[in-house]
């Protein structure tokens, strides 16, 4: 650094420059390297793409095969395994399909009875082929592995079908042998860069069919030890087996199982990055010239002005923010400079205030900010009372029961001693004070929706059904409603909405996992003496035995993880209890599962009766019809 200050200013400019040629010449290099990397990145990508494409056109393909093996199959004349008929109508559906090499129709034990290649064998002759046992042992469609066709001489994929006759008994199999050499031209449509490859390989990485010099390769193994398809990236980057480096993408063909891909070379990136490379460098070279001849002539400019403006900037980096003298200057430029040295002075100054005044400004913010933080405290605080205070309530309320049930009892008693009595009353008194302490705090812990009124149920089952029969219409699943009765009951429409919008949901989800294209639900309301009652019956799979025991408890469920909280039934248990009701669960003649509940009807001409509280009732307590099942919420 003292050479250079001792040195004139265009030799500085010089050296400075030519220093700054070492970075600038990294970035460019590093900059091609990721245009590089990106046009790899890009061509894989592309790879990627069409071989998803590709495997479209296969999958395509090959379900035309299956239409027409279908087809081949129910002809009369297949099925009869007459051999005259089903050679000319083999030859007759060979001469159409280019990629085929033959169609053989073989009785159970292997004879042949038709083929589109009748002059290579005799009529009624029996030959080894493996898959026809394999189709009449499951009398399904089967694809072989790699094999020479018998008919053919050439290498081939059979896919084998059964034939029936009319009882639906297996009496031959159809084969029908792909021509691998001419495969690729499925792939003919397909836009690929020059020397890219499609390869189809099955599960001993054999080439069973290849876009270039496929009678070359087909059977040639790529992959001494196989990895499994699943296991194959979607993209990589190897050798094929010409020897050519590649980027691939990979898809998975299931009807093989095979494994597609398809190759781009990987010269198709370094062609793409060649030109965006020599642009790089013309950049380069020219950016580095005009900075030359602009850092000379700026130095030229600022050399004779510099000294004074020096002076200045010291006078600023030693605190003193008070405008410097205002001085000749040999150029519009430095003058300039020299004003917004004048000019940052001032703003530096006014900075200064303006600074002191934010930090009180963040002072204050930070003691709101804190004010709010404390606020944030007391509110998760409360919240976690409040659930501290629910389950303390519910603790003590069944010992408190049993304490005043005692109580009571020994207050009936007749040889107790009347002092007794009044410590006796005395436990009464304090008994009844904690019972409404405790009554207070259920209070504080929940959150009611709404006071009781006069429900009519056919309004509930009007609503509900209207909500969920789309869903349900979008399921397949039928919804039947038989309601017999008009009596009201006293409770919140929405809570009891919330409990059987619970039982549709459940029966919904129920038959939905047990895999059928189809179900049924049926919503039944009726008088159950002084009860109304409400079931919805389902033909789902049922309650296992093992769940019933814990059905309405909280946080259970047979769902999978993340698809329910397990609190469904448990929150209608409270509901329906906390109005005197009951609810519970069978199983149905369908061989599914009826959810049902009761509540007691209201004479309209009498006033209702206060409701009860709706808190989850006490462990002492138990419903009128005992739960069971299992939970599908």
């Amino acid at each position: 650094m003292r050479i250079l200050r001792r040195q004139p200013i265009r030799r500085q400019v010089i050296a400075i420059t030519c220093a700054l040629l070492v970075p600038f010449a990294l970035a460019v290099a590093w900059s091609s390297n990721a245009t590089r990397r990106e046009r790899e990145a890009e061509v894989r990508e592309q790879a990627g793409a069409i071989v998803v494409t590709a495997a479209a056109y296969l999958n395509q393909y090959l379900a035309g095969i299956d239409s027409m093996a279908s087809a081949l199959t129910l002809n009369p004349s297949v099925v009869a395994l007459d051999r005259e008929a089903s050679d000319r109508l083999f030859t007759a559906v060979l001469r159409d399909q280019p990629l085929l090499l033959n169609i053989v129709l073989t009785d159970i034990g292997g004879t042949i009875k038709g083929t589109a290649l009748p002059a290579r064998l005799n009529q009624g002759v029996t030959v080894a082929l493996p898959y026809v046992k394999q189709v009449v042992a499951t009398g399904k469609p089967v694809v072989s592995d790699l094999i020479t066709g018998v008919l053919s001489g050439k290498p081939t994929i059979i896919l084998a079908y059964p034939v029936r006759d009319r009882a639906n008994t297996v009496v031959g199999a159809i084969g029908i042998g792909l021509n691998l050499a001419r495969l690729q031209t499925l792939f003919s449509s397909i836009p690929l860069p020059e020397g890219s490859v499609v390869t189809l390989t099955d599960e001993a990485s054999r080439v069973l069919a290849r876009s270039r010099d496929a009678e070359r390769y087909i059977g040639t193994v790529t992959q001494a030890a196989p990895t499994p398809l699943r296991d194959v990236p979607r993209t990589q980057t190897l050798a094929g087996v010409d020897g050519i480096r590649r980027f691939f993408g990979t898809a998975v063909v299931d009807r093989g199982p095979w494994l597609l891909s398809v190759g781009i070379p990987t010269s198709v990136a370094a062609d793409r990055v060649a030109p965006l490379w020599w642009r790089n460098l013309v950049i380069f070279l020219t950016a580095i010239a005009a900075i030359m001849v602009v850092s000379l002539w700026f130095a030229h400019l600022l050399s004779g002005g510099l000294g004074r403006l020096r002076s200045a900037v010291r006078q600023i980096a030693d605190g003193d923010l008070s405008p410097p003298v205002k001085s000749p200057v040999p150029n519009l430029e430095l003058g300039q400079l020299q004003d917004a040295f004048i000019t940052m002075a001032a703003n530096l100054r006014a900075a200064h205030d303006a600074v002191d005044h934010q930090m009180e400004q963040e002072r204050k913010m930070r003691e709101t900010l804190q004010s709010l933080q404390r606020q944030v405290v007391r509110q998760e605080r409360l919240a976690a009372v409040g659930v501290l205070v629910s389950g303390v309530a519910h603790e003590l309320n069944n010992p408190l029961q049993a304490i005043l049930g005692t109580v009571e009892l020994l207050e009936r008693d007749k040889s107790v001693r009347p002092e007794t009595l009044e410590e006796i009353a005395f436990i009464k008194t304090q008994s009844g004070r904690a019972r409404e302490i405790i009554r207070n705090l259920s209070r504080f812990s929940s959150q009611q929706t709404g006071p009781p009124a006069l429900v009519d149920l056919r309004e509930v089952v009007a609503e509900v059904v209207q909500l969920r029969s789309r869903d349900l219409e979008a399921s397949s699943i039928t919804l039947d409603v038989d309601v017999a009765t008009g009596r009201q009951v006293y409770a919140n429409f929405t809570e009891i909405e919330q409990v059987m919008l619970n039982f549709v949901i459940n029966a919904q989800q129920s038959i939905e996992s047990s895999g059928t294209s189809r179900g049924r639900v049926l919503i039944k309301l009726f008088d159950a003496g002084k009860k109304v009652r409400l079931e919805v019956h389902d033909d789902g799979p049922g309650v296992m035995p093992d769940d019933e025991p814990k059905l309405f408890q909280p946080f259970f469920t047979t769902k999978p993880v993340g698809k329910g909280t397990g609190l469904g039934l448990s929150v209608s248990y409270g509901i329906i209890e906390s109005y005197g009701g009951s609810i519970g669960h069978r199983g149905n003649d369908w061989g599914g599962a009826t959810f049902f509940f009761e509540l007691p009807s209201v004479d309209t001409a009498t006033m209702p009766p206060a409701p009860a509280s709706s808190s989850t009732p006490s462990d002492d307590r138990s419903p009128v019809l005992q739960p069971s099942g299992s939970p599908r919420v």
